[in-house]
């Protein structure tokens, strides 16, 4: 029996003595190929960040490779000195798709991801680093993309850009499901925002994260980091790290809106006079996108809902905004509850209808009208207890300087309208087309309505019914 277990331990520290070598040779691989990364053109860089990312399809590692590594983190036990700077199989595959010369866009090709996934690992998702719960300030301009989920098939999403880039940047630690991934609103296509809020676990410079007083300044600059990365449209605006309960979704504590509109004819004062009206906590199922299958509880509360003049004119135009805080929100609630303000600052409903139609005994089945337009609405803000979010002066300089361009350059293409609209000749007024409006307006109380809640649940149970 003894000399069994001694001829055991003999394999095994030979073993040992022969992955020492390997990882040996692995090391004096690795700092050749760094200096192959240096002169690499297929333009990913390192980001300052302690990520290895080296150009070149050779690097392609195989399966025995990978066998041979995973036996030796199973004998590490014996020898603990001996465990690699860095998990190779992971970093091969990910210097095999970076590095690819046929790049598509910010993707990779189908081969590459073939090979990557041939290795049993993640792509862009560093497992073995230290990790940290971290709440991420997003700003993003939504003309061009989907919405912010990237739940449904269509591309592209503000979501899914945002991943692309934590994966280019080696900041994942996991696949979403098991970061803890969370976001505070979910925005529809169209819709901006300057202050939406993500949260999910992402690699970090400190090895104990849970242990004593920590210096921010030694960890990741991930404002920078990302906005390297990202495209021209989205921008990371600060970053904090969050305890472990934290979920951008539930614990928010509220969230601004901000609706910019021309006041052209509008009636502001009857349109403020209905939007305090809203102001409390209502059932507002006439005032969203019904979704019965997952939504049965239609109250929310709305904390300030007001309409005030930006300072900005145009001709004989002036900008406003309307700014809507509450607790949270449905689908498509605040474009539905502007939609109906609009009604009403032309003179086509009085703001008694807003009782009306959020007395559910009295309008329990929601008129059919044309949700506000979606480019206008901005979701500025989301309220957080004790989250103070941060930005190095780096990042902040240079955040400064792409809004500032931004903003100087759409303002010439509006000086270029403006220009064009300087070489017309004035409209006539148009009244007439006014009084034609107002007798074609069919008031919301005496058009067609939806189904029920009521009505749509039953359906839905009805179809449960119908698979089982």
């Amino acid at each position: 029996m003894a000399a069994a277990e001694a001829e055991t331990a003999a394999a095994l520290r030979a073993e040992v003595a022969a992955l020492r070598m390997r990882v040996q040779e692995l090391e004096r691989e690795n700092q050749r190929l760094a200096k192959v990364a240096s002169s690499c053109t297929c333009g990913f860089k390192e980001d300052g960040i302690g990520s290895v990312a080296v150009a070149s399809s050779c690097l392609y590692r195989s399966n025995s490779e990978a066998q041979h590594n995973e036996k030796f983190h199973q004998s590490s036990s014996l020898e603990k000195d001996l465990s690699p700077p860095f998990d190779h199989t992971v970093v091969s595959a990910e210097r095999e798709i970076h590095c690819n010369r046929n790049v598509k866009g910010n993707g990779v090709t189908d081969d590459s991801s073939k090979r990557a996934k041939r290795t049993g690992q993640h792509v862009g998702i560093l497992s073995h680093c230290s990790k940290r719960l971290v709440a991420l300030k997003v700003m993003y301009f939504g003309q061009r993309f989907y919405g912010f989920s990237s739940e449904g098939n269509t591309e592209p999403t503000v979501e899914s850009e945002i991943f692309k880039a934590l994966e280019r940047a080696k900041l994942l630690v996991a696949s979403r499901k098991e970061s803890c991934y969370s976001r505070c609103g979910r925005t529809d296509k169209g819709v901006s925002a300057s202050g939406q809020v993500i949260s999910l676990y992402l690699r970090s410079n400190i090895k104990d994260v849970g242990g004593g007083t920590l210096d921010e300044r030694s960890e990741i600059d991930y404002v920078k980091v990302l906005n390297r990365i990202l495209p021209q449209d989205i921008r990371v605006l600060g970053w904090c790290p969050v305890a472990a309960d934290f979920h951008a979704r539930f614990t928010c504590l509220g969230r601004e809106y901000k609706y910019l509109f021309w006041k052209q004819d509008l009636d502001i004062l009857e349109m403020q006079k209905a939007a305090s009206k809203f102001v409390g906590e209502h059932d507002f199922r006439n005032f969203c996108k019904m979704d019965a299958a997952n939504v049965s509880n239609y109250r929310r509360r709305i904390t300030e809902f007001t309409i005030s003049a930006c300072d900005i004119r145009s001709s004989n135009d002036e900008l406003c905004s309307m700014t809507i805080k509450g607790t949270a929100f449905l689908w498509h609630q605040v474009r539905c509850m502007v939609a109906v303000l609009f009604l009403i600052g032309q003179g086509l409903e009085s703001p008694s209808v807003v009782d009306s139609l959020l007395d559910i005994t009295k309008t329990p089945r929601k008129p059919q009208y044309k949700m506000a337009s979606e480019l206008p609405l901005i979701l500025r803000s989301c309220q957080f207890d004790k989250a103070d979010f941060m930005c190095s002066s780096d990042a902040n300089r240079s955040l400064t300087e792409h809004l500032n361009d931004g903003y100087h350059h759409y303002m010439l293409q509006a000086e270029i309208f403006h220009e064009a609209l300087s070489c017309l000749p004035l409209p006539e007024s148009n009244s007439l087309e006014t009084l034609h409006k107002k007798r074609n307006h069919i008031p919301l109380l005496s058009r067609q309505t939806e189904p029920s809640y009521e009505e749509r649940i039953a359906k839905v149970k009805t179809k449960l019914t119908d698979n089982l």
